[in-house]
């Protein structure tokens, strides 16, 4: 392993092995604490999209506010999943299949259609024009942003599905879905979520479902790892300090060199970015 394999790794925190109970104990404790320090909140928010990473998130929100309210002996606690369909998704039936395995308190459906449209709409009346990729950023913001206004509505915070194989990627949306409060599956990798799923008791077809952002128009269901050039199982493998073939290695440290913005707070005048 190179120095640059080992800062990405250092920094993503990807163990070479997991226990799929202890790291569920680990993000299901973490959630609890974070609540009962800070009393004034209540719920966790999610978009749930009805693949592995939401399905995953999502249990683990709605496990961590179950046990919460049987400790208090309330139903003080709530997990508001949210179904963000562009008009009719096609996968929908994943989406109702996740909902139906996490049993949220609160099931929403919000078309965010409308208000991507007007907002693509006005642009355009001002002479920005966007393309297909960029609507679909926009997709992605618009759900974030839906997910924070029924957060601050619900004395809630909005949980995150990134985990280190996207963080490594940069295979977000900044300010989409990259934007969150608290992210429980960071540490972990593609391989180790889906064996998370699977001791869970999820469907299979959930987790063993092929990865797709889905949110350009002209390329629905777009495999990202067709996106990204680079399986996802070698990105594990890489995270996990094994050797990968040269040209997945050169992919993947392109994409975390040219992503590194993302995982940065705003810069500033004290940072290296910009010189």
């Amino acid at each position: 392993m190179d120095a640059l394999q080992k800062q990405i790794v250092d920094e993503l925190l990807v163990k070479p092995t997991i226990d799929p109970k202890e790291e569920i104990r680990r993000s299901v404790d973490f959630l609890k604490a974070y609540l009962k320090k800070h009393s004034f909140l209540k719920s966790f928010v999610l978009g749930i999209s009805g693949g592995q990473d939401s399905t995953l998130a999502g249990k683990l929100g709605q496990m961590a506010v179950n046990e919460l309210n049987e400790e208090t002996g309330s139903n003080d606690y709530a997990f508001y999943a949210i179904r963000l369909p562009y008009g009719k998704q096609g996968d929908a039936q994943d989406a109702i299949d996740a909902v139906e395995f996490i049993q949220p308190s609160v099931s929403l459906t919000i078309n965010i259609q409308p208000a991507v449209d007007a907002s693509v709409d006005t642009l355009k009346q001002n002479g920005i024009e966007l393309t297909d990729f960029v609507k679909g950023n926009e997709k992605a913001r618009e759900r974030m942003k839906v997910q924070y206004s029924v957060a601050a509505m619900r004395n809630g915070v909005v949980l995150g599905t990134d985990h280190s194989a996207e963080a490594l990627t940069g295979f977000y949306t900044k300010h989409g879905d990259g934007a969150a409060d608290l992210v429980p599956l960071f540490r972990l990798n593609k391989r180790q979520g889906k064996m998370l799923l699977k001791e869970l008791g999820a469907p299979e077809h959930l987790y063993n479902k092929i990865p797709t952002a889905d949110l350009e128009e002209d390329r629905p269901q777009l495999p990202d790892e067709v996106a990204l050039g680079v399986s996802y199982d070698e990105i594990d493998d890489y995270l996990e300090g094994k050797d990968v073939s040269s040209e997945s290695k050169k992919t993947i440290e392109s994409l975390y060199l040219k992503s590194q913005h993302k995982r940065h707070l705003p810069i500033t005048v004290y940072d290296d970015f910009w010189k």
